[in-house]
């Protein structure tokens, strides 16, 4: 990864950080008041209407269902910069119960003036995933 200092990249990694280490109070404190989160983008189990999480509540509400719950780690390896945005590509690690489940995605970052994030959307499909038993 270049350009660490890329407020995109910085915002995203700082989300990444917050969220393998359960902080979700710095969490939420990375996103402007108006941010969505769409992870994964379209329908799915957390987000039946498919228009992603808007507004600081829908996203603590998403945190609660999907990332809570579970022990998660990012595997990157690459990253992009651009603009006001960063692209994050690799596998992520979810466990939670008896199940680990890992799969590829494309996440992305925009971020405003401040620093703030504005769009989380993370690209990946459930069908590919790949599915390993805990314990």
């Amino acid at each position: 990864m270049t350009s660490a200092a890329h407020p995109a990249r910085v915002a995203g990694l700082a989300s990444q950080a917050a969220v393998r280490e359960k902080r979700k109070d710095e969490w939420l404190g990375l996103f402007a008041d108006n941010a969505r989160v769409e992870d994964p983008i379209g329908v799915s189990p957390y987000d039946p209407a498919g228009q992603g999480h808007f507004g600081r509540d829908a996203i603590a509400a998403f945190w609660d269902k999907a990332i809570a719950p579970s022990e998660i780690d990012f595997r990157w390896t690459d990253s992009f910069a651009c603009g006001d945005e960063a692209a994050f590509t690799g596998t992520i690690r979810s466990a939670r119960g008896e199940v680990a489940v890992e799969v590829d995605l494309v996440a992305t970052y925009r971020v405003n003036g401040e620093g703030k994030i504005v769009a989380l959307r993370a690209f990946w499909e459930l069908e590919p995933a790949r599915t390993t038993p805990l314990g």
